[in-house]
């Protein structure tokens, strides 16, 4: 134990899986912040950490049955020559719900403009943690397969998890106040769901889209957003200083 400790390499590989692993979450914050808000907001915090807390049970626990996990790549049947896994069908039924919820949303949100536009709190309880259960069965899916391909160490596959969901639950709040206070940020957030939908058909249909052009796509479009924010707050500052 003492031996694993003092290897340098077990450190590195729990940084990078760490920051791997919060990147990867990103997407499931997300989700989970423009889910929750269709709660009262008193029961909005606490549908935040089940959902974080449901995610690190279910990551761990898949970590426990990596032979079960291994299992999901074999086909399980094959059509002209395609063959289909578990793995294929859940992650392309996930990518299919993230698009349609993220389409769905964005209708809301423009033709809700009038009188009959959905109010936060209109949604059960129960219908949004099933919601957030589904999935975070995709992210989890996604997020062990990236640790089983990172390490081979469980120790250390487990620690990663446990400190990105921490980090996650820590910033869960803010994100979401963040995204429910700017509509502009939500819409990005929205269009980030379907991108991510986009990448999970993709991949259930053997299409793999690297990572790092999603990254850089979602990265570009937040620095665009963060300088139409700073614009934004210049010219209300410059209002009052006028009006002053």
């Amino acid at each position: 134990m003492i031996d694993i400790l003092l290897d340098p390499q077990t450190w590195a590989a729990l940084f990078t899986l760490t920051v791997l692993e919060i990147v990867l979450g990103i997407d499931n914050l997300v989700f989970l912040a423009i889910t929750s808000n269709r709660l009262p907001v008193e029961q909005q915090a606490g549908a935040r950490r089940l959902g974080l807390s449901m995610a690190l049970i279910l990551r761990v626990g898949l970590l426990m049955t990596l032979t079960w996990i291994a299992a999901l790549a074999t086909p399980i049947f094959t059509v002209d020559g395609f063959a289909v896994s578990w793995r294929d069908v859940v992650l392309g039924l996930g990518g299919l719900y993230l698009v349609y919820k993220g389409v769905m949303e964005i209708h809301e949100a423009v033709e809700g403009a009038g009188d009959h536009a959905p109010k936060a709190g209109h949604a059960s309880y129960a219908s949004v943690i099933t919601q957030i259960m589904i999935l975070d069965l995709v992210f989890s899916l996604d997020s062990i397969i990236t640790a089983v391909g990172m390490t081979n160490n469980l120790p250390v596959m487990i620690t990663a998890i446990v400190i990105a969901i921490l980090v996650m639950m820590f910033a869960a709040g803010a994100v979401s106040g963040f995204i429910n206070k700017h509509p502009t940020v939500k819409m990005l957030a929205l269009a980030f769901l379907i991108l991510v939908g986009t990448a999970l058909i993709a991949d259930a249909a053997h299409f793999h889209i690297p990572r790092g052009y999603l990254y850089f796509a979602i990265a570009f479009s937040i620095g665009v957003e963060a300088l139409n924010l700073w614009v934004r707050a210049r010219a209300e500052k410059r209002s009052v200083k006028t009006e002053i």
